[in-house]
């Protein structure tokens, strides 16, 4: 690199000029050759006699003087012509910054390939404008250079670098995508692949810049100029259906299941007469059709009543246009074949409870004597009773711990005359509260938590003539500070009457007295006692999920119905594939990856047969279609920018002088071309112009 520099009277100002291709500058040296042919070339004079000659002496030296100013003249036009031709191929320019770019070019360009750049511009997507400013880039770099081409999909193949002809083609089979990322997750997959590298490096961003992805605040550092290429359009409204979730844990048969729906529409005016759908198992049926106010977000309940057991698959729908990918919800609902409840008892089984569980249609109860416990039986159960044993043994401890880390529920009725100390060891075991004798045993409660998903919903309005259990005989339970638990029957001095604790990813409820009727007389309270075992069968710590989003991420657990560990689960929808596994006890972690393209319903498959189906849905990331400008962009950059720069739309229809200027400063050599041209005409004019005679 060659370089000028001129200084003005103020020592920190500096100019310095400096050349792409220095080595033309030889060819200045070409420049004494005109100088020295006219430095010595003489013309021969023919001697003619006169008589007078002191007249063309005068007129002889004034011709002379004129012809010399006039050949210094062309000859300096023509010097300067020359000398400026030079300059122009060894392309000079004036750097911007204080480093120059001079290595390897190593160039990553980010595609913005996501549902919103469907959005057209002159109807054509702004995708394939995004990939046609891409080959410019790649373009206007030389062979020499190094690319990374990568995209929302944040693929394997993304990180690896390309020659130019690779870049290329990568860009040309670029396609739309279901994943979205934020930008600074994108900044982050270029810094992992060019920390290491030596070069020049520059990334490129082309994209629409939503609001949702836009959060360079997140970028720390990095190792390349960060270049912003906005390619956008008129802003679309839009309508999603954001997210479907039950208020069940389990969905049942033949009853209302509410779905709730939440809805946004993030239009600047209201949207009239939006069309409401659900579709059951193929079978669409209009819900309502209304106005949706601007702005706003609501949560619609959609009573689904499902009329057969297993998997049902549901998809959720909304009438609005252009944007669509958010416009359907799928979800999976399964159905038990039946709710499985087992009693483990000492003396005799409760007469009440074999009675209710009878009375329940999906329900079954099985009565297990605390001396025939098969252990290996409890993942088959979706609740287990511990009714009035005198001695938690440790190896019923152990177990029972076991099926609630896995995700089983325990209710334990403790007996009167109970073991405290084998009590309170498990109860320990699970972070749980303390079992102690109440000095006046005689309680009554007073208060049901109607906010709590046992009781909730169960009542319109509690009446006030409702009969509330009462005990002669109770425990006082004392909460661990680890585990506070949360009441659900509340006796009148305060204590606590039943109690639920989560412990991992199961359920301990625990009463403070014994469910024998001759002690306590909950069993006599239909009001209570019905629904209360009924919600604790269904219940859960989470509702299991009944859809997933399309990500790289996606973990579906299902139970192990394999008994030895060769067993193969895979997935079915629009495309097949076996997921990654891993086996947790009597649980299974389907890894999806990356397997999931399209939103849908795909079936869990063992061999032929249908375990349970799952619904994936497009990432609701870009439903908001809020579209940053140019000067929203700078605001919400602020000052520390770390060398992120905005290319105006002006700048990118000439890429190669834009990169050109971003990387070496300001180009000249357009403007020597411009003198050449200017001293050309000088010599042209004082050929055609200065006459002189000879």
């Amino acid at each position: 690199m060659y370089s000028f520099t001129m200084v003005k009277s103020n020592p920190i100002f500096a100019l310095t000029m400096q050349f792409l291709y220095p080595y033309f500058l030889w060819a200045l040296v070409a420049l004494t050759i005109p100088v020295i042919i006219h430095l010595f070339y003489f013309k021969r004079f023919k001697k003619v006699y006169f008589s007078n000659v002191r007249y063309l002496k005068e007129i002889k030296e004034e011709t002379s003087n004129r012809n010399k100013i006039k050949e210094l003249l062309i000859l300096l036009s023509r010097l300067l012509a020359f000398a400026c031709l030079i300059f122009a191929f060894a392309q000079p320019f004036i750097p911007k910054g204080e480093k120059i770019k001079q290595g390897l070019p190593l160039v990553s360009i980010f595609i913005d390939n996501s549902f919103s750049m469907t959005s057209e511009k002159e109807d054509i997507p702004l995708l394939d404008y995004a990939k046609e400013k891409a080959l410019k880039i790649v373009d206007s770099y030389g062979e020499e250079g190094k690319f990374q081409i990568i995209t929302h999909d944040l693929l394997g193949k993304h990180q690896r670098l390309l020659s130019k002809e690779d870049a290329v083609a990568y860009i040309e089979e670029i396609r739309f995508t279901a994943l979205v990322q934020p930008l600074s997750k994108i900044t982050a997959r270029q810094n992992q692949l060019f920390k290491e590298e030596e070069g020049d490096k520059s990334f490129y961003h082309i994209s629409d810049f939503q609001k949702s992805i836009f959060d360079y605040e997140n970028v720390k550092d990095s190792v390349g100029e960060i270049n912003l290429l906005p390619v956008q359009t008129a802003q679309l409204q839009n309508i999603s259906i954001d997210s479907v979730w039950m208020d069940n844990h389990v969905a049942m048969m033949q009853q209302p299941n509410n779905l709730l729906v939440k809805m946004t529409n993030h239009a600047p005016q209201t949207t009239e007469q939006v069309r409401i759908s659900i579709l059951i198992d193929g079978q669409e049926k209009p819900i309502r059709v209304g106005d949706f106010e601007a702005g706003s977000t609501m949560i619609d309940t959609i009573p689904v009543v499902l009329k057969s057991r297993g998997a049902h698959k549901i998809t959720l729908k909304i009438s609005d246009y252009p944007v669509q990918f958010d416009d359907e919800y799928h979800v999976a609902l399964h159905v038990p074949d039946t709710i499985i409840v087992i009693n483990i008892y000492e003396g005799a089984p409760n007469k009440y409870l074999t009675a209710l569980f009878e009375g329940l249609p999906y329900f079954g109860l099985k009565n297990q004597p605390f001396n025939q416990i098969q252990y290996q039986e409890f993942s088959k159960y979706n609740l287990i009773i511990i009714q009035d044993v005198s001695n938690i043994t440790s190896g019923l401890s152990s177990e029972l711990s076991k099926y609630i880390r896995e995700g089983g529920k325990v209710l334990l009725f403790p007996s009167v005359d109970n073991n405290p100390v084998s009590y309170n060891t498990f109860l320990n075991s699970l972070n749980a509260g303390r079992l102690e004798l109440k000095p006046n045993s005689g309680i009554e409660v007073s208060r049901i938590n109607t906010e709590e998903f046992i009781f909730k919903d169960v009542y319109n309005k509690i009446q006030s003539n409702i009969t509330l259990p009462k005990a002669n005989k109770s425990f006082q339970i004392q909460n661990s500070s680890r585990n506070a638990g949360e009441p659900i029957l509340t006796n009148r001095d305060g204590s606590l009457f039943m109690c639920k604790y989560t412990y991992e990813d199961g359920l301990l409820y625990l009463c403070a007295s014994s469910l024998s009727e001759n002690v306590n007389n909950l069993v006599l309270n239909a009001e209570i006692f019905v629904p209360m075992l009924y919600k604790m069968a269904i219940s859960g710590v989470g509702q299991k999920k009944i859809a997933f989003t399309i990500t790289n991420k996606s973990i579906i657990e299902i139970k192990n119905t394999g008994v030895g560990g060769d067993n193969v689960y895979s997935m079915k929808g629009e495309n097949e594939f076996i997921p990654g596994q891993k086996r947790l006890g009597n649980k299974v972690l389907l890894d999806v990856g990356d397997q999931v393209k399209k939103a849908g319903f795909y079936d869990i498959m063992n061999g032929d047969q249908v375990l349970e189906s799952v619904a994936f849905n497009y990432d609701r990331l870009e439903s908001d279609m809020k579209l940053l400008t140019s000067d929203e962009m700078e605001e919400n950059l602020g000052e520390n920018r770390l060398g992120i720069h905005i290319i105006s739309e002006t700048e990118q229809n000439d890429m190669t002088n834009t990169i050109s200027a971003k990387d070496k400063g300001i180009s000249l050599w357009k403007y020597f071309l411009l003198a050449v041209l200017l001293f050309l005409m000088v010599e042209t004019l004082l050929i055609r112009l200065w006459r002189t005679s000879s």
